[in-house]
């Protein structure tokens, strides 16, 4: 799924860096056309929510599980999901997708992550 549009309500959740330098990839699309702040590198920013995939595994697993909080505390809100760190970070996929397990209905996650999500939840 390529997001290039939001839907009233619809939030676009792209990979960030810690110094909010959206240069490039996802944060750049998000910078151009949906209020990402140039210098915020997590959190709510415009119509997009910036998780930082570029400090680590430890980071971005702490910060994909702030937006999952942030998510389920806003369920007014729809919240798309890009391949968060799978560009420009370099990781696969299957490395990350776990980190956002515990999103709720409101939270549409690529299909790369929600067919590595679904193979874990069947015995």
């Amino acid at each position: 799924m390529t997001i290039t549009t939001l839907q009233p309500g619809e939030v676009f959740v792209f990979g960030s860096n810690a110094a909010g330098a959206h240069g490039g990839g996802a944060a750049r699309f998000a910078l151009d056309h949906f209020g990402a702040l140039w210098g915020q590198g997590e959190g709510l920013q415009g119509r997009s929510y910036a998780i930082d995939t570029m400090s680590g595994t430890a980071v971005f697993e702490q910060q994909a599980r702030r937006f999952v909080a942030f998510a389920e505390a806003h369920p007014e809100l729809r919240f798309l999901v890009t391949e968060v760190g799978c560009g420009i970070a370099g990781y696969r996929p299957d490395q990350v997708a776990f980190f956002f397990s515990a999103a709720g209905g409101n939270v549409v996650l690529p299909d790369s992550f929600r067919r590595i999500l679904s193979r874990h939840d069947t015995p």
